[in-house]
């Protein structure tokens, strides 16, 4: 990708003008790596980091030591019979063939992912999380 601003210096920005208690970071990140360090980086100045764009649900979810909720990737809402919600033979040629293709979403099988932060609301800090799939 292009050369960027630097996500953890631009929290560091945005949470200096920020007066609220209860602060929700969604960090719509590739790699597991870059969320897992914000998570961290951010632990105890946001009530949650929540992860997202790889439209794949982690099992990781939990309240980092100094109290910020934590999740790699919450998932995504959407039909699962195919690839990231898009039919499923329509990705399987484009990996084959390496020509471009016009995705479709895919249908059947619709799921929401969420998550559940339970966070105490005069210190903003998280008290549990909880992922969830439902269809």
């Amino acid at each position: 990708m292009a050369s960027n601003d630097d996500p953890f210096r631009t929290a560091d920005q945005l949470l200096q003008k920020i007066e609220a208690k209860i602060i929700l970071v969604d960090f719509h990140a590739e790699a597991t790596s870059e969320k897992i360090s914000m998570g961290w980086y951010l632990d105890g100045r946001v009530t949650a980091v929540i992860g997202t764009h790889t439209h794949v649900p982690t099992a990781d979810e939990r309240v980092l030591p100094q109290g910020t909720a934590y999740i790699t990737d919450v998932g995504m809402s959407g039909p699962y019979d195919g690839v990231i919600g898009v039919k499923k033979e329509l990705v399987v040629n484009k990996f084959l063939n390496g020509m471009p293709v016009r995705f479709e979403p895919a249908s059947g099988d619709v799921r929401l992912c969420a998550i559940v932060i339970d966070c105490d609301e005069s210190t903003g800090r998280a008290r549990s999380i909880e992922r969830m799939m439902l269809s």
